[in-house]
Order: C-alpha cells, then structure tokens, then sequence
C-alpha cells in the first residue's frame, strides 16, 4: 500500500519566506560581542565550580563514582594494566635510547596525572611504541652512540644523563605545545590525521620498531640509524654482521617469541572469556631474570643485561632546554602523532559505552602529562593501543583504574625494580616486536578501505610506503599533505549535474542515473556538489559553460542579433507612433519578447541548485557576478534556489543584486521551476494579446489585423 503527499502553499522567494518564517533583526555585532564577553566575564560560586569541573574532571566524576558496583572492575583493569606496564615501559625505554628506568618513570607520572585531568574512562597512557621510536631517533641524532661504548665505564652515566635530557626536553616541549593549542582551542587539529594516515602510520612505524630492535635479538652491538632510508641502512648493517651473532641471545630470542606470540594470540582470541589477560610479559621477565642471574649468563656468553636500576623516586631534573631549537620540528610531529592518537582511542571506546569526550580538555590533560613528567626524568608519553584494549576488556569503568596501575608501577619503582638488574635486554626487544601485532594486523583493513574508497586507500598506501621507504618523521607529513591534496582535488573535481523532473512531484534528481525524471522544457536545471573558490571557479565555469554552451563565439552573436532585434523593436514603436497607433504595452514586456518567440527547445531560464554549494569566497562570488551578466547578454535569465545563509549572504556582499533579481532567489528548486512556468504563461498570453492589436499599414493606407 502507497501513501501520497499532497501540500498546497504559495511560491516563496528567500526575502518571502524570510519576512513570513524569519526571526527578528539581529543585534548588531558589536552589542552581542559585548554580551558575550561579559556573560564569559561574570564570576560567581557556581561559574567557579563548573569551570573547576570542567578542568579538573576528577572533582566532577569522583563524588558520583559507583563503590560497590565499578570498584572491583577498576581494581582488576588497573593492576593488570601495571604489571603489562613494567616490561613494557622499560621495552619502550630501549626504544628511545634511554636506560629502562626512566620508562618506569614514564609510567607511573602521565598515568596520575591523567586520571586527575582527563576525559577519557578506558584510556591507558604511558609508553607508545611509536612515540617511543621517534624519540629515540632525536635522541640518536643529538647524542649519538660512541662506538667503543662500555656501560660500566665513568662516562656511561653522563652519557646517560645527557639523553635523558635531550628525551625529557622534547617530553616538555611536547607538553607546551599541547598546551598552547589548549589555550587556542584548536583540539580539532588531530581531525587532520585521518584514519587511514593514523592506521597507516602506526602500521609503517611497527616496521621500523621491529627492524630496530633486530640488534638486541641477534645480540649484535651496532649504531643506530636515523635519518631517511634509516630502515634498510639498519637491515643492511645487520645483514653484514649476521656472523657476529651472539648464539645465546638468539637462543633466548627464539625462545621468548616461542611463548608471547601463542599466549597473547590466546589472550586476543579468548579475550570475552578470560577475566584477565595472561599476564605473559611480566612472567617472561620474571623467569628470564632469574635463569639469567642463577646461571651467570651475562659473564658467561657476555649478553646484554638491563643493569643497575635504582630505588626509590626520581629527583626532579630539569631537561636540556639548550636543544629547543635542535628538536622543535621533530617535536611537533611528535606531539601531534602523540594527540592523535589519543584522541582517537578515547573516542573509540566513549563511542562504544556511551558517554563523550573532550578534544580540548584531552589536550589540557596530555599537556600536563608530558610538562610535569619532564622534570622527572620521563619522556613523551601518549594513550597506548594494547594497554588501552586491555584495560577496557578487563573490565576497567573509570579513570579510577589508573590509581591502581599507577600503584603497581610505584610499588616496583620503590621495592621491586632493583631485582630487574639481570634481565636480559633481548626478553625487552622481543617484548617490543610481540607489542606491535595490532598494528600490523591492520593490512586486513585494506580490501574493505578499496571497496569503499579509492582515495582513502591511496592515502593508506602513499603514507605507509613513506614512512617505510624514507622516515617516521617525512612520512608522515607527506601523508598529510598527499591526503590533504586530495580534499582539494575533490573540491576542484566536484560533479556539475542536469537535473529533471520525476513526474507529477516536485523531486528533481541527475538525469544521468535517472533515465525516466525529464528535463523542464527552456529550463536548465543545474547543481554543482561542491564549494566555489579560488580553487576550483575555473572548472565550475568550465563545466557551466559547457553545459550551457556559454562559447565567447555564441555570446557576441547572441548579443549582436538581440541589438538588432530590440533596434528593430524601437523603430516599429517610433513608426506605428508616428501612423497614430500607439502601442504602451508593448515596450512593458520588451525583456520577453524574444523569449516568448524562441522555440520550446532553447534555454530561456537557468536556474541552479545551490543545495552542494557549502561556501563561496570573493573569487566564486564574482565568477557569478560574471556568469549572470553573461547569460544575460544572450537573453538568459539566471535563478537561484536552496541557498544556505553564508552563501547567500556572500553573493548578497559582493553586489550580485545588482546583476540579478532578489526575486530570483527561492527556497527550492520546485518553487523557482513553478515561478519560472508561470511566467513563461503570463508573457505568451502578453504577447498574445499584443500581437492581436498590432495593425500593418499598406502601401494604400489600408491597415489589417495580424
């Protein structure tokens, strides 16, 4: 059974409908900037209160936390997540080319500050591989390792401390930053990242960390790479040394692999049923520092051993502010990868559950992470991708779960992270590599990116052969860049469509994928998809053009043969004046004339849909400024319809009335077309009418009716 819809109401122009549905006059500019500024000025208790709520979430959320029915779910996702936290923080220490102490250190401060500061309840903070290894790589640039480098040598703690440093100077300058564009409210810069150059990105980078960390496997002592082509400089170099492989931490190697690849693939496949996740690091540690301390594997096949790390808290530090100028451009990167990142699993998961987050407050919160955690000898830190799925699966409902990870972590930082001295710095690389199999698992996301769109799939491709190919740092931005070109090439490419008319309703769709919709007779109708700017107005005036075969050839014939006629009309109303028969009405439609006598075939009438038209600047303006003049020349009349507000108002500014009838402008396309017909009916029946009582003199003096 069909319904039908049958609505009878009167044609509205835009002023039309804007006297009748229109709210009042605005207030001027100047009164409501006023208004806005003091109403932003009042200060009150309870403004006071809802600011402090707002910047401090932990005031907001904490009085209303659920006891009995979060706390146990908090408990467990917290401390699984610190006891993941500890081989992973000193993993990823190894990674930005510090000792795994401060990767401790890194875990524990971001993970507070956040839960008092920001807006995320399933975000775990701390280390990210990949912040991690763009880190690492301006460290390695700044302070290079020396090739006869011996870690139990005097110079290894100044080494040392001039890393951490260079790390805990970008940590800082990442934090500024953030809270600079805090400040600026400019959160909805990581939209930039997309998707796929997120996906992209983080996938390429797992290469470079796992090419990184083949060094520690295979037991080799090899520098480091940075730079461009650093991936396969660092697989050549290790392909050249395969002969000095340390046979022990190749066995070790092999061994950890052997067990965290199948244990966490049981903990990713069986994650609905198992309360918590094996905790598989820690236990790898744990077995690897004992065997390793209980068989002095360390003297005797010389491997590479975590060493000293000290008790108690860290005293704060202040970081190398001489390099601010050395690390800035990489540190922008840096903070960007870092927010983006963030932002995107906390939106991940606050869409899942139901409630929202904050860009900004993020950035506040991100910011104050990384600014305070630089004077204590931490570097960047950022949402992590395996302890945040973990934390979430574990059962995790707050932010209070961080209290707990943040617990764990400082329970080892004051007790526990001595006894770490024999692990073997291979178990942290292996650790590392198994980290990155969520990233790597993302090439699935690429035959169903194809299907849905070419673009996107091109920037997923283009970004990740980048960062792979040449670096972490240059690969990314020319991701950005490449998909931001193909934003623009949308805009400049966007679809120019003929509309018709489905029968007997006021739809108008493409004629091209509607074979049975018709065009209406002398009416082109015609919608462009996209925005008119200085960009693209040379191909929205091809395409116009074409379709409506606006040729300069065309346009000066047309207006040539429209002089002549309207000379001819001028001289017929002089001569019939002067024979006593005066025609008043005639010169009153003269603008119809020649309308009213072109065939049924000709376009008379353009009228365009500016539904798909989102903005025009200056330059679009005046390319319909210049296009309705045009038309006109050759007898044309130009309509507009479905415009919103900022576009009109632009068209309005930039003097288009002056060029085009207000009362051309219509709310739809249907109430233009009914507009444009009825007019079309009232000058053939003018014209009718004069044609009936226009009288030719003979010769003779006879005069007859036409």
């Amino acid at each position: 059974m069909s319904a039908s819809v049958a609505v009878y109401r009167d044609i509205y122009t835009e002023d039309r409908f804007k006297q009748a549905y229109g709210s009042e006059e605005d207030a001027p500019a100047g009164l409501r900037l006023r208004e806005k500024l003091a109403g932003k000025c009042r200060c009150s208790r309870r403004a006071w209160l809802s600011l402090l709520g707002e910047r401090v979430p932990l005031i907001s959320w904490l009085p209303s936390y659920r006891l009995r029915k979060w706390i146990l779910g908090d408990a467990i996702a917290g401390l699984t997540v610190g006891i993941l936290h500890i081989p992973q923080g000193m993993a990823f220490a190894l990674l930005t080319s510090v000792a795994p102490i401060y990767g401790l250190y890194t875990s524990f401060f971001p993970v507070v500050l956040y839960m008092i500061f920001g807006t995320g309840r399933h975000v775990s903070t701390g280390t990210f591989a990949v912040i991690s290894l763009m880190t690492g790589s301006v460290v390695e640039q700044l302070v290079p390792t020396p090739l006869a480098f011996n870690s139990s040598s005097p110079e290894a703690a100044e080494f040392e401390a001039q890393r951490i440093g260079v790390a805990s100077a970008i940590a800082l300058l990442s934090g500024i930053i953030m809270l600079c564009m805090f400040g600026l409210q400019l959160g909805f810069l990581s939209t930039y990242l997309s998707e796929p150059i997120v996906k992209a990105f983080t996938s390429a980078a797992a290469f470079h960390v796992t090419v990184s960390q083949l060094q520690s496997m295979l037991g080799l002592r090899l520098p480091r790479h940075t730079g461009t082509f650093s991936l396969f400089k660092t697989l050549a170099l290790v392909m050249e040394n395969l002969s000095h492989t340390n046979m022990a931490e190749l066995l070790i190697s092999v061994v950890c692999l052997a067990v965290l690849v199948p244990v966490k693939e049981v903990n990713t496949r069986y994650r609905h049923r198992l309360r918590t996740p094996i905790p598989v690091e820690i236990l790898m540690v744990i077995i690897a520092t004992c065997v390793t301390y209980f068989s002095s594997l360390d003297s005797s096949y010389n491997i590479e051993i975590v060493g000293h790390i000290p008790a108690g808290f860290p005293k704060p530090q202040l970081p190398a502010f001489h390099t601010f100028p050395a690390i800035a451009g990489d540190t922008i990167a840096i903070t960007f990868v870092g927010y983006a990142v963030s932002v995107s699993l906390a939106m991940i998961y606050a869409d899942k559950h139901g409630y929202s987050i904050h860009p900004n407050q993020e950035l506040l919160a991100h910011g104050i992470s990384n600014t305070v955690s630089s004077f204590f000898t931490c570097f960047p830190s950022s949402a992590t991708l395996a302890t945040t799925n973990i934390l979430e699966s574990a059962g995790g409902h707050t932010q209070l779960s961080g209290f707990f990870t943040s617990l764990v972590v400082l329970i080892v930082l004051l007790l526990i992270g001595p006894l770490f001295y024999s692990l073997p710095k291979a178990v942290l690389a292996c650790i590392n590599v198994t980290s990155l199999r969520q990233m790597f698992l993302q090439f699935q996301d690429l035959p169903e990116l194809w299907r849905v769109s070419k673009l996107d799939f091109m920037v997923w491709v283009v970004t990740w052969l980048s960062v792979v190919v040449l670096n972490v740092d240059l690969g990314l931005a020319i991701g950005v860049v490449f998909s931001m070109m193909t934003v623009i090439c949308r805009t400049q490419r966007a679809e120019c469509s003929v509309l018709g008319q489905a029968s007997n309703t006021e739809i108008y769709r493409p004629l091209e994928n509607h074979s049975k919709c018709y065009e209406v007779p002398g009416v082109k109708i015609l919608m462009y998809n996209g925005p008119i700017y200085y960009g693209n107005r040379s191909f929205f005036r091809e395409k116009m053009s074409r379709v409506l075969g606006l040729t300069p050839e065309k346009i000066r014939s047309r207006e040539k043969a429209r002089k002549a006629l309207e000379k001819r009309e001028r001289e017929a109303s002089v001569n019939t004046v002067e024979r006593g028969v005066a025609n008043t009405s005639f010169s009153s439609v003269n603008e119809f004339f020649e309308t009213a006598e072109t065939s049924e075939k000709d376009v008379q009438a353009v009228l365009i849909d500016c539904s798909g038209v989102i903005f025009v600047d200056v330059a679009g303006a005046r390319l319909f400024t210049q296009m309705c003049t045009e038309c006109h020349k050759i007898g044309i009349h130009v309509y507009l319809a479905t415009c919103n507000e900022s576009v009109l108002k632009i068209l309005t500014s930039s003097g288009l009335m002056r060029h085009m009838n207000p009362q051309h402008i219509f709310v739809t396309v249907h109430d233009a077309v009914m507009y444009i017909q009825q007019q079309r009916v009232k000058i053939h029946h003018e014209y009718m009418c004069i044609t009936k009582y226009i009288y030719i003199y003979t010769a003779n003096g006879i005069c007859s009716p036409i």
